[in-house]
């Protein structure tokens, strides 16, 4: 099966992410903000996603798309200070449509976020957050940053992409028409 990666990124962790399972793959990488490509051109994708503000940032763009999604095995890679989880899977679910979630694979991968880098808006939502977090270790990473970027991480969204590119290698091919 052909497949892509297409990604969405606000600070950069993600492009990496992004980049990092192109290069594993061997699959084409674009940034669904500045690459003109159809989604429909591929049999499957892997949409690589930060969380901002309990949200995929790549939402509004799946819900533009979803007719070219449709149908395609799809594998959907969060990037966030979040772990796997219920919290996680809540703000999945949050952002885009239940039947395409429940049609797809979820990779949740940790992601960097410095607060130096971040704009003043997202630090003082952070700080925010961080004043209002009842868990002591994620307010510290609000207030201070964290840095869980691991290029081994993404085994799990390399594996699954091998596995569908090899179903079209696996397929019988089609019956002759007499």
């Amino acid at each position: 099966m052909k497949g892509a990666v297409f990604y969405d990124t606000k600070y950069g962790s993600t492009a990496e992410y992004a980049g990092w399972i192109g290069e594993a793959t061997g699959l084409p990488v674009s940034n669904v903000r500045r690459d003109d490509v159809d989604p429909g051109a591929y049999d499957f994708l892997i949409l690589v996603t930060p969380v901002i503000y309990y949200k995929l940032l790549m939402a509004d763009w799946v819900q533009k798309a979803l007719p070219a999604l449709e149908g395609k095995p799809i594998v959907i890679v969060t990037v966030s200070g979040a772990p796997p989880g219920p919290k996680l899977d809540a703000w999945v679910g949050d952002s885009l449509p239940a039947d395409f979630i429940s049609n797809a694979n979820h990779v949740a991968l940790r992601g960097r976020q410095i607060p130096g880098e971040l704009s003043w808006y997202d630090r003082a939502m952070l700080l925010i957050a961080a004043w209002r977090n009842p868990d002591p270790v994620a307010s510290e990473e609000e207030r201070n940053g964290f840095d869980y970027m691991d290029k081994d991480s993404i085994a799990p969204v390399v594996e699954l992409a091998e596995e569908l590119k090899a179903r079209q290698r696996e397929a019988p091919p089609p019956a002759a028409i007499v």
